[in-house]
């Protein structure tokens, strides 16, 4: 019997187990907080599946870009996700690869940080070990400004009138005055049914001892939960920037619209003249509401309560009455309704008179 011998493949090199590193690092501050998120690697540097996870090293520098992770901000455990089993040998497509696990990690920033470089910026980076305490290096850098924010405006209230939503707080203490930082208010809304969640409006702090702000851009008939925070503004040769404070608790409202339209005015009534069909026309000056749906006309004659005299609303500010009679002496008012049927007080009366021949 003759024995097969298998040919023997070329070797591949041992791996060195480093993970690739980070290219998505993203960075986001709010307050004195920088939360920090990135996908966790799932293959080495020369394209294997990444098993051997040791911590991975949270990096911070102030002003400058960063060379090298030398005093850590954190060293993060190995996480728990798990990737799918494939051997450790094969060549993988990105097709191929399971979706990998988010990290995330919020840095707290410390006052003397945001006091001692007001308008700087922090850079951020991390580096991944493998369990043997290596790393291909750092991730990529992303920068947020180290510039100080306020705390969140207290007292916030919310208050329905006809001429819209006015959100009123506390205005926040004066702070000290550092060149090139300014502030502002940024007062949010946000849609309780439907979820949507937008800037109504900013305003420049000013110093006032009375902030406020009316918004007109909502819709009658929904709740809406306001908010307020302060914006730091940053101005440098290279660019503007921006950090948001801290947001305030929040003030509901239902916009629930019961206020009428304004009273119609310069009401004024013509009788049509002689060697005509007898008529009366009624002229006044037109409102102005956003919402206005149109007027009603009402008609009336000494010792009978006024009638109104359309069927359907009368959409400009003039109206025809060709149902008079010679010798009567007739008073009109118009009032105005909007969208949801509010409907204003009857103007002043207008009186004309039908002559007894003509």
């Amino acid at each position: 019997m003759v024995a097969g011998c298998g040919t023997p493949g070329i070797p591949e090199p041992p791996s060195l187990e480093l993970a690739r590193p980070v290219t998505d690092l993203r960075a986001v501050r709010k307050g004195n907080e920088v939360r920090l998120t990135w996908s966790v690697p799932q293959l080495t540097e020369d394209h294997q599946i990444f098993r051997h996870a040791g911590s991975t090293r949270v990096c911070r520098s102030i002003g400058s870009p960063l060379h090298a992770c030398d005093t850590p901000v954190d060293d993060l455990p190995p996480g728990t996700a798990s990737t799918q089993h494939v051997s450790s040998r094969r060549r993988l497509t990105k097709s191929q690869l399971p979706t990998p696990p988010i990290e995330t990690y919020t840095d707290q920033l410390s006052s003397s940080i945001e006091s001692r470089f007001p308008i700087s910026n922090l850079s951020y980076a991390v580096s991944v070990f493998n369990s043997y305490g290596r790393s291909a290096g750092l991730s990529n850098q992303v920068q947020v400004p180290s510039a100080p924010t306020l705390a969140a405006p207290a007292n916030v209230r919310a208050r329905l009138s006809a001429n819209g939503v006015e959100i009123t707080w506390t205005a926040i203490p004066p702070s000290p005055q550092i060149s090139g930082i300014k502030h502002e208010y940024r007062i949010y809304r946000r849609d309780v049914t439907g979820g949507h969640d937008g800037v109504a409006g900013e305003i420049a702090d000013d110093g006032g001892s009375e902030p406020h702000f009316l918004d007109t851009t909502f819709d009658w008939e929904k709740t809406y939960d306001y908010r307020v925070t302060v914006v730091t503004l940053i101005t440098r040769p290279e660019g503007s920037e921006q950090v948001e404070g801290d947001d305030s608790s929040q003030a509901r409202v239902l916009t629930h619209d019961v206020f009428p339209p304004a009273t119609p005015t310069g009401l004024q009534a013509v009788f049509s003249g002689p060697g005509q069909k007898p008529f009366i026309d009624l002229i006044w000056t037109g409102n102005t509401e956003s919402d206005l749906a149109g007027y009603n006309v009402y008609r009336g004659e000494r010792g009978f309560i006024p009638m109104k005299m359309n069927f359907d609303l009368v959409h400009s500010p003039a109206f025809r009455d060709s149902n008079v009679l010679p010798g009567h002496e007739y008073s009109y008012s118009v009032s105005a309704v909007d969208a949801r049927s509010n409907q204003s007080p009857r103007s002043e009366e207008a009186t004309e008179t039908v002559p007894k021949t003509q």
